[in-house]
């Protein structure tokens, strides 16, 4: 009786050992199980034989609930390989191509570590895409913390590989609840960040704010941005130089030297 059952549970068992943890840890993680002495229902059961490579021995209890996964840790030198991967493809060859085996290949590393240091594929969607916008804001920040011009504002905006990355996301976004969560979060603190310094690099050009609303020109700006990102992604060009260069004369002849702290306070002096 005992034989039969644990026959039926083999596939089972085989592919749970596949997906909670890395290969070399399978006996590992066995090993530490408490052994019990009566069968329990087949999603809870994983033979050591199969750790061991050898004829049917006991039956442990293994959960096989998300929760109760190991999970590799955050800060591993692995972890940060497997998102470095996933990102160059993602970039590359698009969303699609991020696969636990194109990623486990492209960081010359298992397939089965993917699945030990993310419980889902959309969680490492989703490390690629915190890391990468956690560094877009506080590079952002870094740059305008000392005054900025429109045209620098028209520049950042501008950069293809960004608009690329975006584009990914929000295609991911229309199949995945939690990345559009995230994708919103992001934006409207970048959002928040990129109007403040377009109202300062406004008021520096001498621009009225009832003329142009800061956040008005934020929209068309980042807006006409995204749309030549996306088209130059997909190999059309066609007035894109002429449009950059209307726009980089345009900002151009309204600049004037960017406002800053130290700029305040002589402004101040003077008054004074």
């Amino acid at each position: 009786m005992r034989d039969r059952q644990h026959r039926a549970l083999v596939p089972e068992a085989v592919e749970v050992g596949i997906r909670v943890v890395d290969e070399r840890l399978i006996e590992e993680e066995v090993e530490a199980l408490p052994i019990r002495q009566r069968v329990t229902p087949p999603e809870r059961v994983l033979c050591n034989c199969l750790a061991r490579g050898r004829k049917c021995g006991n039956v442990v209890a293994v959960a096989t609930t998300p929760s109760a996964r190991r999970i590799g840790t955050k800060d591993s030198q692995t972890r940060a390989q497997l998102v470095d991967a996933a990102e160059r493809l993602l970039l590359e060859e698009g969303y699609a191509a991020v696969t636990s085996r194109k990623v486990a290949a492209a960081a010359g590393l298992k397939p089965q570590l993917v699945h030990y240091y993310f419980r889902t594929m959309e969680d490492l969607y989703l490390e690629i895409f915190r890391r990468q916008a956690e560094a877009n804001i506080s590079g952002f920040e870094q740059a305008v913390a000392d005054g900025v011009t429109l045209q620098q504002l028209w520049r950042m905006n501008a950069d293809a590989r960004a608009a690329v990355f975006t584009i990914e996301f929000v295609a991911l976004a229309n199949h995945h609840k939690a990345i559009k969560a995230e994708l919103a979060r992001f934006a409207e603190r970048f959002r928040s960040a990129q109007q403040t310094a377009f109202a300062r690099a406004l008021a520096a050009a001498g621009v009225d704010e009832n003329q142009l609303p800061p956040v008005v020109g934020l929209l068309l700006m980042t807006g006409l941005a995204q749309v030549l990102g996306l088209e130059q992604m997909i190999g059309v060009t066609t007035g894109h130089a002429e449009t950059k260069a209307f726009v980089d004369d345009l900002l151009a002849g309204l600049e004037v030297r960017p406002v800053t702290p130290s700029t305040r306070r002589r402004r101040g002096s003077r008054r004074r």
